[in-house]
């Protein structure tokens, strides 16, 4: 929550009830009440080439291994800190300002096709820069990776499939009535996969292009965006001249409940200038604008 709120009735752990938003958006959950049903498909492509030099810069100085992944995840962070309406997520056919970021990623802990994968979730501030969001992504994934450690993930997977089938199938039932009505323990908020800001895939890191991958109708997030490979081009220049250009595309499906599509518009408007100038990004932003209440 916002500096100096306190919680009021209605809202959740991990969110802010907004009310007073107009009553065409508060209605909107109640008509569309799954993200199945109100899942928008978004596609886009950047150039990339002033991007991958100031990539290429970081990791000569200090930042070993830092790619688009970080650049995707850091414009997007830089996004939402401006435009705090994509953090906003749908619960209970309500729509509440999320009280914190979090990325969510599935990782391979080997790279080996028998290896077992497992979700992390990052913490960020909205004021990060995106050094703070290589280190912080970065020691999750460390922590996985090299040290072999069970993410909260791990842990309430194991916990849960080691019930019989049916009292699995309650218990899941349960879970989701008590996030209907904002009650799920922090606990499991805490260690979901299902619940943050935006889960993030990128494909392109072993040669596929992008793809649409659905939302989950358990939870609460309301982003997912995969990055496909880098692309060549030939583009012609005004002059006559052919120069050849590299691209990175992406797609992203949307819960379409969270704000207007004006408001959505606007946010990727920003978030492309942001991955075509990313030096932006090495500076905290100068404020951080709240959400309504």
């Amino acid at each position: 929550m916002g500096k100096g709120r306190k919680r009021r009735i209605g809202d959740r752990s991990d969110g802010r009830r907004l009310r007073t938003l107009d009553p065409y958006n508060a209605m909107i959950p109640f008509i569309m009440r799954s993200r199945s049903d109100s899942s928008n498909y978004f596609t886009d492509s950047v150039e990339i080439t002033e991007a991958e030099r100031f990539l290429r810069n970081k990791r000569l100085h200090g930042f070993p291994g830092m790619g688009l992944l970080h650049l995707f995840v850091a414009a997007y962070l830089r996004t939402a800190a401006m435009n705090p309406a994509i953090n906003r997520f749908i619960s209970g056919q309500r729509i509440f300002a999320r009280n914190n970021f979090e990325f969510i990623m599935t990782i391979k802990k080997e790279m080996r096709a028998d290896a077992p994968e497992t979700s992390i979730k990052v913490i960020l501030d909205l004021s990060d820069t995106i050094n703070d969001v290589y280190y912080k992504l970065n020691a999750e994934i460390n922590n996985v990776k090299n040290k072999g450690e069970e993410t909260g993930t791990d842990n309430l997977a194991n916990f849960f499939i080691k019930m019989p089938r049916l009292i699995l199938k309650f218990v899941v039932r349960l879970l989701e009535t008590l996030d209907y009505f904002g009650k799920m323990p922090r606990a499991i908020l805490k260690a979901s996969p299902f619940h943050g800001t935006i889960t993030i895939t990128d494909l392109g890191s072993i040669g596929l292009p992008a793809l649409y991958h659905h939302l989950y109708n358990f939870g609460n997030v309301p982003v997912f965006m995969a990055l496909g490979a880098k692309r060549r081009t030939r583009e012609l220049r005004p002059d006559g001249t052919v120069a050849e250009r590299k691209y990175v595309d992406y797609k992203a499906v949307i819960d379409e409940r969270c704000c207007d599509g004006f408001l959505f518009s606007q946010a990727f408007k920003m978030f492309r200038s942001l991955l075509r100038e990313p030096q932006i990004l090495d500076e905290q932003p100068e404020t951080v604008v709240e959400d309504i209440d």
